[in-house]
């Protein structure tokens, strides 16, 4: 174990009848991407605002870099950055005077203020745009301009609660090239996120359902708990095949990406056969069938769906 910078203890936030955030345990080490994810509603928010400091827990505890959420809440505020889903920013102001409201909020001044300015106008690639109004930006640009406000006072951690949505694919990318710096000068990052090709980039992934962290482990490696093996395949007729497929004793899961169908099988050598073999005796043509590693989101699905079998099981045993 390396230098952990955030630890929770049975980190629990009920609001009324609902847990939000049910016993989290989780280690997060100095200079870590750490990626948030899950459905909506399975906590990703509540536990970025447990972190923050924002609100306090029900039960169980935090620390970041050392300090308490609950005790040591300023002392935690120094140290971090926090980009809410809808972070504020003024409208009618320019883009260099949100900069500059932002420092004086985190009291950055003279001389270091400058030079952080001017740092962070080249790192966010907005100096040709600092006389613009923020309303008048595109969203990609507001996104990096609201970063931008958060490092004003040089964090040490940043917790980003699904900072890339709503914006275009290139904006996306952009936007993680600068996590990606950011990263490499030691940052630690903790972001949520919906989208599954970002969640592929970062040191580990937690994957919450119900308030519960179900895995925590890296891409790969949670790529790897899905059951079975993926074979993809491009039928004609497209629904047709579906259909044949999801009646299909061999078949654990199938799903449609576009033109193309994942099917989940035990043996992926043993199903190609099988499935062209089956497919071809309905008259359905095939095209381009091989074996291929399951995606994020097929890892995603498939755990998700776990949980939920086993979350519905034990409430049945609970009311029996």
């Amino acid at each position: 174990m390396g230098d952990v910078i955030i630890e929770t203890e049975n980190l629990t936030k009920r609001f009324r009848s609902v847990t939000a955030v049910d016993r989290l345990n989780l280690n997060i080490e100095r200079g870590e991407i750490f990626g948030l994810v899950g459905p909506d509603g399975a906590g990703k928010t509540t536990t970025i605002r447990l972190l923050a400091a924002i609100m306090n827990p029900t039960e169980g505890r935090a620390t970041v870099a050392g300090y308490d959420t609950v005790k040591e809440a300023e002392e935690i505020k120094k140290l971090i950055g926090y980009m809410p889903q809808r972070f504020s920013l003024y409208g009618d102001l320019s883009v260099m005077e949100n900069l500059h409201f932002f420092a004086d909020i985190f009291e950055v001044r003279g001389t270091e203020r400058e030079g952080r300015i001017r740092t962070l106008l080249r790192f966010s690639r907005l100096e040709e745009f600092q006389g613009r109004r923020a309303d008048h930006l595109s969203g990609g640009m507001q996104k990096k301009l609201a970063l931008a406000c958060t490092l004003v006072h040089k964090p040490q951690i940043l917790f980003l609660d699904e900072p890339t949505t709503g914006v275009d694919p290139i904006s996306r990318r952009e936007f993680w090239d600068i996590l990606s710096d950011l990263h490499l000068e030691g940052v630690t990052l903790l972001v949520s996120t919906p989208y599954m090709d970002e969640a592929e980039r970062c040191s580990r992934v937690g994957l919450m359902f119900e308030g519960k962290m179900i895995v925590c482990d890296q891409p790969e490696k949670v790529k790897g708990l899905v059951r079975g093996e993926v074979i993809e395949l491009r039928p004609q007729p497209l629904s047709k095949a579906w259909e044949i497929i999801e009646g299909w004793e061999g078949a654990l899961d199938v799903r449609v990406y576009g033109g193309l169908l994942h099917v989940f099988v035990e043996d992926g050598e043993k199903g190609m056969r099988q499935l062209e073999t089956l497919l071809a005796s309905h008259g359905v043509t095939v095209e381009g069938v091989r074996q291929i590693r399951p995606r994020m989101e097929e890892a995603f699905v498939s755990l998700i769906r776990q949980a939920s079998w086993q979350a519905k099981e034990e409430r049945e045993d609970e009311e029996r």
